[in-house]
C-alpha cells in the first residue's frame, strides 16, 4: 500500500473534522441566543508570551464557517507575542464568528504551544552548531500542522513520515550477515529511491565505528550516549562531512544545552510535539468597530 503525503489536503480534511465534530447538527446557543443580523468586530488576542503558530490554519476556520466574514492576519506564524498582543480580526456575522471560535483557538493555542516549546530549545542551543529536530511522536493527524509549528519555533523538520527517510533501529535485526548485508540494503535502496535518505541507529561507539565503515550512511543517531561518548563519536567521525550525527534520548531543556556543545549536527526532541503546553489564547468581541489593530 503507497501513501502519498499531501499536507494541505489532510489539513483541509482536519478542518473540516474539526468543525463537524463541534458543531455537530449546529451552534443551538448562537441560533437561539444571538440576535440574526448582529454584526461584530472580534480579535483573536494573547494572553501569554510565545510563539505563534497556525494563523492560516485560523483563518481558514472562519472562512469555512463564513465566507463573508471579513478576516484579517495581524501577526503571522513565527511572530513573538506578548500578553494582550492581537493576532488576528475578524468582523461580521456574530453567530458565525461564535461558531468558529472554540475551532479557531483549539488550533492556535496547541500549534502556538508547540511553536513556543520549540523556541526554548532553540534558544538553548545558540551559539553552536546544532539544530533542533522534531520526531514523529505528533498527534494522529496533525503531523503537517505540529512540523508546521516547529518551523515557526525556529525548529528543523526530521522525516515527516516512514516513507522519506529509512531510520534502521533495534540494528542486530538486520545484520545477520553482519556489515556487508547492511551495505548491500543501502545500495539496493539507494538505487531503487535515491530520494529517500538513510540513518543508522547506534547504541554504542562500536556501532558508530562500525556504521562508519559503510558507504552511503546519510546520518547516524547517537541513541542515549552521554556527552562524553557522544564527542568520541564525533572523533571518530573526523573532518568527514558526513554521516551527520543526531543525539536523540533524555533530551530536556536542563541537558539540552551540555548536548548541542558536544558539537552534534543535530538533537531530536519528542517533547516538541508531545509535551507541549498550548499558548493561552482567547478570542475579545466589540460591538462596533474598534480602534484596535
Amino acid at each position: 500500500m503507497y501513501f502519498i503525503f499531501r499536507g494541505m489536503d489532510v489539513t483541509s480534511k482536519l478542518i473540516d473534522l474539526a468543525l463537524v465534530e463541534d458543531i455537530g447538527t449546529g451552534d443551538v446557543t448562537t441560533e437561539y441566543f444571538v440576535p440574526e443580523g448582529k454584526e461584530v468586530t472580534a480579535y483573536v488576542m494573547s494572553k501569554g508570551e510565545g510563539i505563534v503558530a497556525g494563523v492560516a490554519v485560523a483563518m481558514e476556520v472562519f472562512e469555512r464557517v463564513d465566507r463573508n466574514l471579513k478576516v484579517e492576519a495581524l501577526l503571522t506564524d513565527g511572530a513573538e507575542i506578548s500578553y494582550g498582543e492581537y493576532i488576528i480580526k475578524i468582523t461580521g456575522s456574530a453567530r458565525s464568528i461564535l461558531t468558529a471560535e472554540r475551532t479557531v483557538l483549539n488550533f492556535l493555542q496547541q500549534l502556538s504551544g508547540e511553536a513556543t516549546k520549540t523556541s526554548t530549545f532553540v534558544k538553548l542551543t545558540e551559539g553552536t552548531k546544532a539544530k533542533i529536530l522534531d520526531t514523529r511522536k505528533t498527534t494522529p493527524g496533525w503531523r503537517y500542522l505540529e512540523k508546521m509549528a516547529v518551523r515557526a519555533g525556529g525548529g528543523t523538520n526530521h522525516r515527516m513520515g516512514l516513507y522519506d527517510r529509512a531510520m534502521v533501529k533495534d540494528n542486530h535485526l538486520v545484520a545477520e550477515g553482519g556489515l556487508p548485508a547492511i551495505q548491500d540494503a543501502i545500495n539496493k535502496l539507494a538505487e531503487e529511491k535515491p530520494h529517500v535518505q538513510i540513518e543508522l541507529e547506534a547504541d554504542t561507539l562500536e556501532q558508530v565505528e562500525s556504521f562508519l565503515k559503510l558507504d552511503g550512511v546519510d546520518y547516524i543517531l547517537l541513541d542515549n550516549m552521554t556527552n562524553e561518548q557522544m564527542r568520541q563519536a564525533l572523533e571518530m567521525r573526523g573532518d568527514a562531512e558526513k554521516p551527520l550525527m543526531e543525539a536523540s534520548g533524555g533530551v530536556t531543556l536542563e541537558t539540552v544545552r551540555g548536548i548541542a556543545k558536544t558539537g552534534v549536527d543535530f538533537i531530536s526532541v519528542g517533547a516538541l510535539t508531545h509535551s507541549a503546553i498550548a499558548l493561552d489564547i482567547s478570542m475579545e468581541f466589540y460591538e462596533k468597530e474598534s480602534s484596535k489593530s
